[in-house]
């Protein structure tokens, strides 16, 4: 296994920590719906070859975590951060990087902890705003109806096979790569990840309760293989532009998973970086 477990109070998150000792900003990094620790694997090489920490985990029931008390929304996730990140000791100033629907768990992070984090990397990330769209509630709900269907099908071992179509189009080599495999193939993860997408709607209320303060530094980075419609584009750059230390960056010819692979993640790189060097003028 990679990582390790740690115990928060009567059950285990998996985290994986890369990266050498500094007393630099933690990159914490979390992923989407239906993904897990193994996605930032490729990310946390290339950060730490940059000479920067970071920890990735899975969130409760997904991945090799024990499942959470309670309803699973952004607000339990982020309990469920805070207590990991007290349990290993890191007390010290924070980056968070989201992707996909884990930009909404890293900006409620952010709004509760505006002391403690140093900026915000937003990975073709989710918005609040986004509910808005022609068609998205419904999307939603259709993609909960599917990770449900998923499960059951895990039960039968009927994704064992589907894992090696889908199961990595991230491109993650090494560990990672069947770490990543069996995990998507997992009945347990597909219930879990139903039970937060279940609560999506509810998270994006919350996110959108409070705006980010206009001094902490934002770089948004979204995927630029598919033409996005409906002013979707729009509402991922507008964390980085209401923000005076924001950072933008459309790769071009990535989707939404490999943008987390060996090809497009210097550009996940170049935003933590870019919130770093701003987070000193934000005293």
């Amino acid at each position: 296994m990679r990582g390790t477990l740690v115990d928060i109070g009567g059950r285990r998150l998996r985290c994986v920590r890369a990266g050498p000792p500094a007393p630099a900003p933690l990159v914490v990094c979390e992923h989407g719906a239906f993904g897990c620790a193994a996605d930032w694997a490729v990310v946390q090489e290339k950060l730490t070859a940059r000479g920067l920490r970071s920890l990735a985990y899975d969130r409760a029931g997904m991945g090799l975590s024990d499942p959470g008390p309670g309803v699973r929304d952004g607000r339990a996730a982020n309990a469920d951060l805070a207590a990991l990140l007290q349990a290993l000791g890191e007390d010290g100033p924070l980056v968070l990087a989201g992707h996909s629907m884990g930009g909404l768990s890293s900006r409620l992070f952010a709004l509760a902890h505006p002391g403690r984090v140093r900026g915000l990397v937003l990975v073709d990330a989710v918005t609040p705003d986004a509910l808005g769209l022609p068609g998205a509630p419904l999307a939603i709900a259709g993609f909960g109806q599917l990770l449900r269907l998923a499960s059951v099908a895990g039960r039968a071992g009927l994704m064992v096979p589907v894992s090696f179509l889908t199961g990595n189009l991230i491109g993650l080599t090494g560990e990672a790569k069947p770490e990543k495999r069996r995990i998507h193939a997992s009945p347990v993860h597909a219930r879990w990840a139903a039970a937060e997408v279940l609560q999506w709607p509810a998270t994006s209320a919350l996110a959108a309760a409070a705006e980010l303060p206009d001094d902490l530094p934002v770089a948004v980075v979204t995927a630029g293989a598919a033409q996005l419609r409906g002013g979707l584009r729009a509402l991922q750059e507008a964390p980085a532009r209401r923000s005076r230390f924001g950072h933008i960056d459309h790769v071009a010819g990535s989707t939404h998973a490999n943008l987390l692979g060996p090809r497009h993640a210097g550009a996940i790189v170049r935003g933590v970086e870019h919130v770093l060097s701003a987070s000193p003028a934000r005293g």
